[in-house]
């Protein structure tokens, strides 16, 4: 078993840390996130909680690599902490991976339309970031295709692997048949009427203005729908939801535990929607499909992989909530259509993005590059 580090900069999910400890001697690097999660939820596995400024945490994650031993590096990003990394590994010989879940300057990119604070400066600086991290850095893990076209941009040459990361576990997410009514009594959800669930957080990418737009048209058509949403930025969500007039139609909680909650909510769903501008794959669209529940998203980054119009889904441009309006209704109002994709969804998850597959892949990557940078064979036991 190898001993990896695994450096994270802007907070993760608690199934990346577990995953991860069950097949590596892990030592978590973690930036605390003010006002937010660094890791998403309670987990068992201790984490190291480092400075929350940026350069402060890159100081202290440079200072823990030269002064402690490892036989790899897993960084998140290609940020500060990533250069950071990326030279101490350099120094001590060690394979440093970039794993990049989202397109950083993409994301960053979809402040302007959203209107939220941009600079041009900031911009630039993210892409020279990424283009030194390229260059010395071992290679980067990416979630999709799509990233690795983004990272490739940087360095031509750099390896490049595509994995899911934790994937979707389908012990935990899958279709158990269980009645919807006696579920969405269970949940607190209304028992009558059509739910659409979206399970993902607030920030100008994921273009929630969009979202509200799009079921603000299906409740002025006289519907009996309800927008379920659970994330950290929820009062946000509910104060958008207010100024739209729908705020009676909107149900808008903090984020539940993805492992024990979140399966329950896509189950008593009818449909489940992602309007995002940019996204690097979408795991809450994995994770609804592989609960058997209709998806509807924007034709945009790695989402375009797993939502195909017609045969696993619904797509819409991004940006148009008329178009997403519309989208949603045929999955509404055509249950048989609805079904099929869905299943061709689930299909989709069991082949290529199960959790342990996923897991597997990425620890192979790792213990290669041990390999190959001479690690001793005792330490890769």
């Amino acid at each position: 078993m190898i001993s990896l580090c695994f450096v994270v900069e802007s907070g993760t999910d608690a199934r990346m840390i577990e995953g991860l400890a069950t097949r590596v001697r892990l030592t978590a690097l973690v930036r605390d996130v003010p006002g937010g999660r660094a890791v998403s939820q309670p987990t068992t596995v201790s984490v190291r909680m480092e400075p929350a400024s940026r350069v402060a945490f890159a100081w202290a994650t440079f200072r823990w690599l030269l002064g402690n031993r490892c036989d790899a590096v897993l960084v998140q990003g290609y940020g500060v902490a990533a250069l950071a990394a990326n030279v101490a590994c350099r120094l001590t010989a060690r394979p440093c991976w970039m794993l990049v879940c989202s397109p950083a300057a993409e994301y960053y990119a979809a402040r302007r339309p959203a209107g939220a604070r941009f600079s041009q400066t900031t911009l630039a600086g993210i892409h020279v970031l990424a283009w030194l991290n390229a260059r010395i850095g071992r290679g980067f893990v990416v979630l999709s295709h799509y990233l690795g076209t983004v990272v490739s941009r940087y360095a031509g040459g750099a390896t490049v692997h595509v994995v899911p990361v934790y994937g979707v576990d389908r012990d935990v997410f899958s279709d158990t048949g269980t009645d919807r009514t006696a579920l969405r009594r269970a949940r607190g959800l209304p028992v009558t009427g059509s739910i659409v669930f979206n399970s993902s957080r607030v920030a100008p990418e994921k273009d929630i203005a969009t979202l509200i737009d799009a079921f603000r048209l299906l409740v002025a058509d006289g519907r009996d729908v309800h927008l379920l949403h659970r994330s950290g930025g929820h009062r946000e969500f509910h104060r958008l939801a207010d100024a739209a007039g729908i705020a009676d139609r909107v149900i808008a909680t903090d984020a539940v535990d993805p492992r024990r909650e979140l399966p329950l909510d896509y189950r008593a769903a009818d449909v489940c929607v992602q309007a995002s501008r940019e996204e690097g794959l979408g795991f809450s669209v994995l994770e609804a499909m592989a609960c058997g529940r209709p998806v509807v998203a924007t034709a945009v980054g790695g989402l375009k992989e797993i939502v195909e119009d017609g045969v696993t889904g619904w797509t819409s441009p991004p940006g148009d909530p008329a178009a997403l309006a519309r989208a949603l209704r045929e999955a509404l109002d055509r249950p048989e259509d609805a079904r099929r994709r869905a299943a061709a969804g689930a299909a989709l998850v069991r082949s290529t993005f199960d959790t342990r597959h996923a897991f597997d892949r990425l620890v192979s990557v790792l213990r290669e590059s041990t390999s190959r940078a001479g690690v001793p064979a005792r330490a890769r036991q």
